[in-house]
This record gives structure tokens, sequence and C-alpha cells, in this order.
């Protein structure tokens, strides 16, 4: 039976181990004091949600439009499951950083004074910014396996470490579905090392028409991220009914398919290169955006 003509209900059913998918993968990538109980509700709800809003009519299929909204779904439980913003959060590292700093120099702890001197704030904000350390430092020692003497807060809080993992996994989605002179150049430039004067003699252009490539490319890449994570960044189209729009939507259509149904790997380079290491990925991620 086809995603248009079964209903909600039999959607919902026929879609469940996409739930425990995305909440197993997740699991790995988060501290073991995340509880599978409270992501599994999540998930399975805006998969009951997608099954409600889902259009048939759009062309996509069911599976890929669940995914994205259980991910999502999957995202905010995480946020609501940390107190600290990500001001807080940098506030407090801030705070530890300075306070350090400070402590080396004068061989002595610094006063409330001398901190909010350094940090050119008032005594207030570092109270504050105290206040936050120490409620972080509870809610640690509050989970089953109190971490607080031994791990330093200075990584990136699960939301974080997961909105990473999903921007570096959409980059090797939309990296593989460049047309084919594009994600040459691309590879070659920014995970091989490779010379401009080398790409072109490989392609039997100039060197102007690879950093014409280039700028192509890199446009293609952060659209196509842009539209599966971040819609409201996409530009509207000076001609929505133009063919190089027609192809804009494919090539989008084609990275989220890739993306949505593609397990996480290691993103294959030309000519038979070693892996990218997540360094190399991080690079181009940081070019695109």
């Amino acid at each position: 039976m086809s995603d248009t003509t079964q209903s909600p209900d039999e959607l919902v059913l026929a879609h469940l181990p996409l739930v425990g998918y995305h909440v197993s993968e997740l699991l790995h990538r988060v501290p073991p004091t995340v509880s599978r109980d409270e992501l599994a509700s999540a998930g399975s709800l805006a998969l009951v949600l997608a099954s409600r809003a889902y259009d048939p009519t759009t062309g996509v299929p069911f599976a890929r439009y669940a995914a994205l909204r259980i991910r999502g779904a999957l995202v905010d439980e995480l946020r609501s499951m940390d107190w600290a913003t990500r001001g807080a959060r940098s506030r407090v590292r801030e705070l530890a950083a300075t306070s350090e700093r400070l402590t080396a120099t004068l061989g002595r702890a610094p006063s409330r004074e001398e901190l909010a001197g350094a940090l050119g704030s008032d005594v207030a904000t570092v109270d504050k910014a105290r206040q936050d350390a120490d409620r972080r430092v509870l809610s640690i020692d509050a989970t089953e396996r109190p971490v607080a003497d031994t791990m330093p807060d200075e990584a990136p809080n699960p939301e974080e470490a997961l909105l990473d993992s999903e921007r570096l996994h959409w980059l090797r989605s939309a990296v593989d579905t460049l047309p084919e002179r594009l994600r040459t150049v691309v590879v070659g430039l920014f995970f091989e090392d490779r010379s401009v004067t080398e790409l072109a003699d490989e392609l039997g252009v100039t060197q102007s028409r690879i950093s014409q490539l280039r700028t192509e490319a890199l446009g293609l890449l952060r659209d196509g991220m842009n539209a599966g994570l971040d819609p409201d960044m996409l530009q509207a189209p000076s001609r929505p009914e133009g063919v190089a729009e027609r192809r804009r939507q494919s090539y989008f259509a084609a990275v989220a398919a890739r993306a949505t149904m593609a397990p996480a790997g290691v993103l294959p380079t030309q000519r038979g290169a070693a892996p990218l290491s997540v360094y190399d990925e991080e690079r181009a991620l940081a070019t695109t955006v």
C-alpha cells in the first residue's frame, strides 16, 4: 500500500521503526543520562503529527518527511532537558577562563571586582555567572553518574553536538549530490588541497573558470543545506518558474533524500584519496556558511 492510500493511523503503524532508529542513532552521541523513553515519546508524537500534516500531493515520500519531523522533535526534547541557555553556558566558560588566568597572574584567587574588571562587566554579572556555574554543577551531580569533578564543561552540550553532527551529515549529502564538475572542484580545493592550476588542467578550463565553478558550487551547497535545515535562510528566486530554479529545486530534493535515507558516514573523495577527517569536513562547512 502506497503513502497516498494509507490513512494517518496506518502511516504511523507502518513507520514506527523510524522513531526507534533515530532515537538509537541519537543516543550514541549524547550522555548516558539522557532518557530513551523521553526521546521515544517525543519522536512518536512527532510521527503522529507528521501523519496528520502529510500531503501526498507534494510527491515527497512520507518516510522522508516524517524523519525530518522526528529529528526536529528530538532536538527540541534535548533542548528542554538542558536548563542552561547558550548564553549562560558561554558566560560560565568565560568566567572560568578569566578566573584561571587572573589566578595564575596574581598568585591568588581574584576578587569579584577584579573579575568584573577583566571581563569588562559589573560585579552583578559576575555573581550571576557564578550562580549559573553552581546550578550547572548541581545539575551534573544530580545525574545517575556524577561527573562534575572529572569532566570539565568545555565540550558542546547534547543539542549543540547533535546540530553539528546533523550539519556535517547534510554537508556530506550536499557535496555528494553536486553535479560532477562542481563536485570535483569542491572536493579538490577543500578536501584534497589541490591547486586551482591542477584542477584547471584536469578539467580543461581556465583558472578563472575554476573560480567561477567554486563560487557556483558553494552557493548551491549553502542553499541545499538551508533548504533542509533552515528554509527561512533561502532567498526568493527571481524567476520561480525558470529552468535554473527547477534545477535548484531538484538538487534540494536530491540532497534531502540522500541526507534523510542514507546513514551518516564518511564522504567519499576523488581519485581514491584517504577518507576525510572531521577537521576536513568542518573546514568545508565553515566555507559554505
